[in-house]
């Protein structure tokens, strides 16, 4: 039966929010110096007529969401192409529900279809996560103002009294999920969070490694004044997969650091570039004997694997008997984990930017079989940056969130740090989310009073 307060989508509207990096950071095979930030604004109407509008922002990752050869123009410019006309098909579907409901139906009825259609003509195809990207931004919306239209905060709207179905309607097995919303699932929220910071294959560590042409902006630099002026305590280190002996040794100079320094956890990233889980076993191996406090300081593995698990099916028990091993890329939606699970992951790393729906629904399928999660970041500036934190707010991870856009790219939240300087600034090693008041995610849009550029886009039904 539907639900009087189910919303449907009348009119979407697009801002670009170029960013550039103060200094590079090196991911996978690639070295990223720029970012495009998409917001999309929203206007919803429930079935008396009421209508509210909400906000959501994703930055397009490109080197992320779609490694290639393919010049990073193209591809950014063509993720900006398929955001448009996702905005365009929103206002057309008509749908009524909760924004659950609505995100799900549109990426298992709509999203795949478009992204075939936009891909025909192409040398090479759009992957889907790069769509899920494009879609984040107005997911993320619908849910904000689904709860600026009837006065609740969106973490409080996933219960049986905003939504029609229980999970069974989403999840397998159904006999799991009957009688359960995302609510069952959802932990207090807690505003003070642990925060990990990214230590990038090109951060200076030492002395020797700085090349002379580092910003003198007033930021930290080096990795030691970083831990210091935040009172980090726990550290991300981007490995490259594919030189075993440089990621061992990365492992040990930043550990060794580590420990001088206070930091209390660790976590090795190796961006999908191994195929054979020995590669990682034998680093592992090798920590346990020569670096023991080392290895008991790192807390999780990160996706080091491709992240198609369906044509690369490696069975990953070896490591994941190690240490807890966490789906990350290939973690695009529950069915995904499901798999990942059957192969031996043990943890899902959760992003909004896969959409705030898919992030909920996988975070109930996981922790019903038993799996630990973590919300990781999408280097998340400015509005991104508020849905992600309080989902791990919410969602009860192994250790905080990750948070890093103040490294990269901090001078583009400066506007949103004046209302929220907890969310943008790393203080005695945490995020301070305590500024998030009000309802839907509680950006306090108009007290931040940005200005925008014109609209790139705007559709009305």
């Amino acid at each position: 039966m539907s639900k009087t307060t189910d919303i449907t989508v009348r009119e979407a509207e697009l801002f670009l929010l170029p960013v550039q990096t103060r200094v590079p950071l090196k991911f996978g095979a690639q070295v990223v110096t720029r970012a495009l930030c998409i917001r999309a604004r929203v206007v919803v109407v429930d079935r008396h007529g009421r209508s509210a509008e909400g906000w959501g922002e994703t930055p397009m990752s490109v080197a992320w969401v779609w490694p290639s050869t393919l010049t990073w123009d193209e591809r950014e410019n063509r993720m900006r192409d398929f955001t448009i006309r996702l905005a365009r098909e929103l206002v057309k579907v008509g749908e009524f529900g909760h924004p659950m409901e609505l995100g799900h139906h549109f990426q298992e009825h709509h999203l795949e279809k478009i992204r075939i259609e936009l891909n025909h003509g192409h040398s090479e195809d759009m992957p889907h996560l790069a769509a899920l990207v494009c879609h984040s931004l107005f997911d993320l919306a619908i849910y904000d103002a689904f709860g600026n239209l009837h006065g609740r905060p969106v973490f409080e709207t996933l219960s049986q009294e905003w939504m029609e179905g229980d999970l069974a309607r989403f999840l397998e097995p159904s006999a799991t999920f009957a009688g359960h919303w995302p609510a069952n699932f959802l932990t207090t929220r807690c505003d003070r969070l642990p925060v990990w910071h990214l230590v990038g294959g090109l951060d200076p560590v030492e002395p020797e490694e700085l090349t002379g042409s580092e910003p003198k902006d007033g930021y930290p630099v080096m990795l030691r004044d970083w831990i210091r002026a935040d009172g980090l305590r726990c550290l991300k280190i981007k490995l490259r997969g594919n030189d075993a002996a440089w990621d061992y040794a990365r492992i040990v100079k930043i550990g060794h650091m580590s420990i001088e320094e206070g930091v209390t956890w660790l976590t090795a990233d190796f961006n999908c570039t191994v195929t054979d889980p020995a590669y990682v076993t034998e680093i592992l191996d090798r920590l346990l004997i020569e670096e023991p406090r080392i290895y008991g300081m790192l807390l999780y593995i990160e996706q080091p694997f491709p992240y198609d698990l369906e044509a690369n099916r490696i069975d990953v028990r070896a490591v994941s008997a190690r240490k807890p091993l966490f789906l990350d890329e290939s973690a695009h939606d529950w069915r995904f984990v499901r798999l990942g699970r059957e192969l031996g992951w043990t943890g899902v790393a959760l992003k909004t930017c896969k959409t705030l729906t898919g992030a909920l629904l996988s975070m109930c399928w996981a922790k019903a079989h038993g799996m630990t999660l973590m919300v990781q970041d999408l280097t998340n500036p400015m509005f991104a940056q508020i849905p992600h934190v309080l989902l791990a707010a919410h969602a009860g991870t192994i250790m905080g969130v990750e948070s890093n856009a103040m490294q990269f790219y901090p001078e583009a939240s400066l506007t949103e740090a004046r209302i929220h300087p907890g969310l943008y600034r790393r203080r005695e090693g945490v995020l301070d989310l305590s500024t998030l008041q009000g309802y839907g995610f509680g950006y306090r849009v108009e007290e931040i009073g940005r200005q925008l550029p014109n609209a790139a886009a705007h559709f009305a039904s």
